[in-house]
């Protein structure tokens, strides 16, 4: 069965592997007589830094040798895109270059240009109106986003760099006229024609832009209208094997330019990668993601579509570490939209992070406005929710912030591998950590053959809503794993049988979230 899993991916991958065969990163042992110019980073760029405990600048900051890359680039085809942070430069090269290459002193290693990014939309459609701008307000309140308006927390001084495919109409729609009006996009480049005009290509990254800062009719899409922008297309699809090169080259640019948050509803699955890869080591996108974290910015990526289909898991860089991974939910069941992709990680981290709707309101190719459904719309709601949480805390590491986040949500502390910790809540933020609420609502009762979930108090009128009605639970291990989890329908008081085989029990646990509140059973 293996071995067939292993040929199927392996056809898959061939025509593209036949493409992609003389594309390479070249990695050097050092940067001998590089300078570090500090005048092309933004001041918010070193304030990160500081925050996040660092002195200063660093090696990974110094531009890569330009000594280096000359004598690469006399022996290759032609030159990609160099990185800083990985002291590298993609090439295009031939076997016999390749070793010529190889022998040079400086050179540390060689490794080939992994795949192709997709963007996280599923589908698009238009609704009527009445129901458009419910899904709006919905979009919006399933984060108790009143608790920010409240507040006037709008994301204002917070900079937002977003990674798409294009950014079409977004300097003439309606929808972003305050933006304009108020210059509010800081800086653009599209690194598929080195060029910094961004409004043109994919209309994906508008619509992700609208579910951050959008303004339908006065009414807000997004939770961060008042932030600042930096606009960058990495996804060209006649080029199916540059986005990497780009999406590198587009976080170290948001780095200089002061970005604090990214959000980028694109990623890598099937095309270059197994699902027994999704570490979060391999890919480089996902390394430099982790790198991005380290420097202080929260990066912030769709978990994926692929729910459905046989890869099912998160990809990359939704595999990195200390990034903040969001997954979908229906605006209808409040439950995992079954096209969102699933965790945790290949190594048994937990992903995603957090959930947000699956469907959402957008703006459309035409002008107008209309719903669309994917993570690539939950991952940008979350960032806009991530830029009013770094308002209120100003001070928050990018660490600091993505636990802020995770404990606001509103499963906390349970978790599990379709939801994560839940939705965030901007009314339950806080910089330290809540105690688990304890209450009366759930009791457990074993016998031999397992442990019965009750609700003593269970009220068959209480049918309200998804957090009344449903049930979370899971089977822990005492690292943190999860065995099993699920979600029921509560309708009576004794909720839930657990059996409980040798393997659950074996120093497992029992948990539940149930009316906002977890429980722990040791098995």
């Amino acid at each position: 069965m293996i071995r067939k899993h292993l040929l199927f991916f392996l056809l898959l991958l061939l025509p593209l592997l036949s493409i992609s065969q003389n594309r390479y990163w070249v990695f050097f042992s050092n940067k001998h007589g590089s300078e570090l110019d500090t005048e092309v980073f933004h001041p918010l760029a070193l304030e990160r830094r500081i925050q996040m405990g660092l002195n200063g600048f660093d090696s990974t900051d110094f531009p890569v040798s330009g000594n280096y890359i000359q004598q690469v680039s006399s022996r290759v085809k032609s030159l990609g895109k160099p990185s800083r942070w990985l002291n590298a430069i993609a090439v295009e090269a031939t076997s016999a270059q390749l070793k010529k290459i190889s022998r040079l002193p400086f050179v540390k290693s060689v490794e080939p240009v992994q795949g192709q990014f997709f963007v996280a939309e599923y589908s698009e459609s238009p609704i009527d109106n009445s129901n458009l701008n419910d899904l709006r307000v919905r979009q919006l309140a399933r984060f108790n986003g009143d608790f920010f308006s409240s507040q006037n927390i709008n994301g204002k001084g917070v900079r937002i760099a977003i990674f798409d495919a294009g950014f079409p109409s977004v300097d003439t729609h309606a929808a972003f006229e305050h933006l304009r009006r108020d210059k509010k996009i800081i800086a653009t480049y599209d690194f598929t024609q080195n060029s910094t005009n961004v409004y043109r290509a994919n209309s994906h990254g508008t619509s992700v832009l609208s579910c951050i800062a959008g303004i339908n009719n006065g009414q807000p899409m997004g939770l961060a209208t008042g932030a600042e922008f930096l606009l960058a297309i990495t996804e060209v699809s006649r080029e199916p094997f540059s986005e990497e090169e780009n999406w590198l080259a587009a976080l170290e640019w948001a780095d200089r330019n002061g970005a604090q948050i990214i959000n980028s509803s694109l990623g890598y699955t099937y095309h270059r990668y197994f699902p027994e890869q999704m570490d979060g080591k391999i890919s480089f996108v996902s390394r430099a993601a982790t790198m991005a974290a380290r420097k202080g910015i929260l990066v912030v990526n769709a978990a994926g579509n692929e729910g459905t289909n046989k890869w099912s898991v998160i990809g990359a860089p939704a595999d990195a570490d200390s990034i903040l991974t969001v997954g979908g939910v229906s605006p209808y069941s409040q439950l995992h939209i079954n096209f969102a992709s699933y965790g945790p990680t290949a190594d048994g981290r937990l992903k995603p992070n957090v959930s947000a709707f699956g469907e959402a309101q957008v703006t459309n190719k035409k002008g107008g406005f209309s719903s669309a459904s994917g993570t690539s719309f939950a991952s940008p709601l979350t960032a806009g929710f991530a830029a009013c949480a770094l308002q209120l805390y100003p001070k928050a590491t990018a660490m600091e912030l993505l636990k802020i986040i995770e404990q606001s949500a509103d499963l906390y502390p349970y978790y599990d591998y379709a939801h994560g910790y839940g939705v965030p809540q901007a009314n339950l933020l806080s910089n330290s950590a809540p105690t688990q609420q304890v209450g009366n609502s759930v009791k457990f009762e074993k016998n031999d053959d397992g442990v019965y979930v009750l609700i003593p108090d269970f009220n068959p009128q209480q049918q309200a809503g998804y957090n009344t009605t449903h049930l979370f639970w899971h089977i822990r291990k005492a690292n943190g794993e999860l065995v099993e989890y699920g979600v029921i329908r509560v309708f009576q008081s004794k909720a839930f049988f657990v059996p409980t085989t040798n393997d659950q029990v074996n120093g497992n646990s029992l948990w539940v979230n149930y009316m906002g509140e977890t429980y722990s059973y040791s098995l």
